[in-house]
């Protein structure tokens, strides 16, 4: 009788745990519980970055020319993260995850905006701000990749970007998959002179900390006065390139012969921001002139980065809102650029 009370106490206790550890289950919150096979767990997204290397290496500019470690030329392709303050949905490490698995990006940007203007905003909650970028940095570093650490504004804000960049400087000097953009797009409002005392001020805030990773430079007018650089560039600095910004069918042959002839005088350019509409982001693709523009990228070996993994009702805007946040994007949530641009940088890395 006893060995039949023992066996049954035992059974009890065992069905006690069962049922104490399935209500632990289920009262979990939704949040925490992956809800499809892309999704990140906590733990995956609080790992640090674990290894110091690259695709190709320590990046560096040679004349006009992006190279990697061995100085033979290199050509990066990706896409763009939207403002951080308007998508944070897709700044995951999932999400990056997909973008180097499935659409073969080599390179992504992480979007983060400044200004005032925009509610949440990294002057208005520089935290949330941070928080964006590093889990993209730290999930394209664990993929050896290369990513661009974008300050998305379109002002004159030194003590904000001196504050950011000696943060992200010291933070990731180790690793050579970081690029700087320093400026997106200053406006016409500003000169070349504002513009590179700006950035010759931020480029040696970075250099004090981390001498080595690229940095990207913009100037007025959207980053398109590359004949206002050209007559006068920065000097004594290394490994630094200019953005040139494209809408494909509103900046046509004309920005080209300008880029042109800007690399004839020895400016390496990097196109950190492109893509085939309107400058307004919307309006029809014009596929024609954007294939000129991909093979005038092609025959200079510049590197470029599409416009953006969003999913904002334009045309620019890769996703449908349907798309998960974290990849796993099937045609039926990819919009018509986003298809055209997965297509083309899946053919070109």
């Amino acid at each position: 009788m006893s060995k039949m009370k023992s066996y049954i106490a035992r059974l009890l206790l065992v069905f006690v745990i069962i049922t104490l550890t399935s209500l632990a289950y289920c009262t979990q919150n939704p949040s925490e519980v992956p809800t499809n096979p892309f999704e990140e767990t906590p733990d995956q997204a609080e790992k640090p970055p674990v290894q110091l290397e690259s695709l190709y290496g320590q990046l560096s500019v040679k004349g006009h020319q992006l190279v990697d470690e061995k100085d033979e030329p290199v050509v990066l392709r990706g896409v763009s993260f939207g403002w951080h303050m308007w998508w944070p949905r897709f700044y995951n490490k999932s999400a990056v995850n997909f973008l180097v698995n499935d659409w073969k990006c080599n390179v992504v940007r992480a979007s983060m905006g400044v200004s005032l203007s925009y509610g949440n905003s990294y002057i208005q909650n520089p935290a949330f701000g941070i928080d964006c970028v590093t889990k993209v940095v730290d999930a394209a570093i664990e993929k050896g990749i290369y990513v661009i650490i974008d300050f998305h504004t379109h002002d004159i804000c030194l003590d904000e970007a001196t504050v950011f960049f000696t943060e992200m400087a010291t933070k990731y000097k180790e690793y050579p998959n970081i690029i700087y953009e320093i400026f997106n797009e200053p406006l016409n409002t500003h000169t070349w002179e504002e513009v590179k005392e700006y950035s010759e001020a931020i480029i040696h805030t970075i250099r004090s900390i981390d001498p080595h990773n690229v940095i990207l430079v913009g100037s007025p007018h959207w980053s398109q006065a590359l004949h206002m650089v050209a007559d006068d560039p920065i000097v004594g600095q290394t490994n630094i390139m200019y953005t040139m910004h494209f809408y494909a069918a509103t900046h046509e042959k004309w920005l080209r012969d300008r880029c042109d002839a800007a690399i004839s005088k020895g400016i390496p350019i990097f196109v950190s921001e492109c893509a085939g509409m309107e400058a307004t982001g919307d309006g029809p693709i014009d596929y024609e002139e954007w294939n000129r523009w991909l093979e005038w990228m092609e025959e200079n070996r510049i590197s470029w980065v599409a416009w953006s993994i969003a999913d904002k009702d334009e045309t620019c805007s890769m996703l449908t809102p349907e798309a998960l946040s974290v990849g796993g994007w099937t045609n039926e949530v990819l919009k018509e650029w986003g298809k055209e641009v997965r297509k083309t940088i899946r053919e070109k890395n």
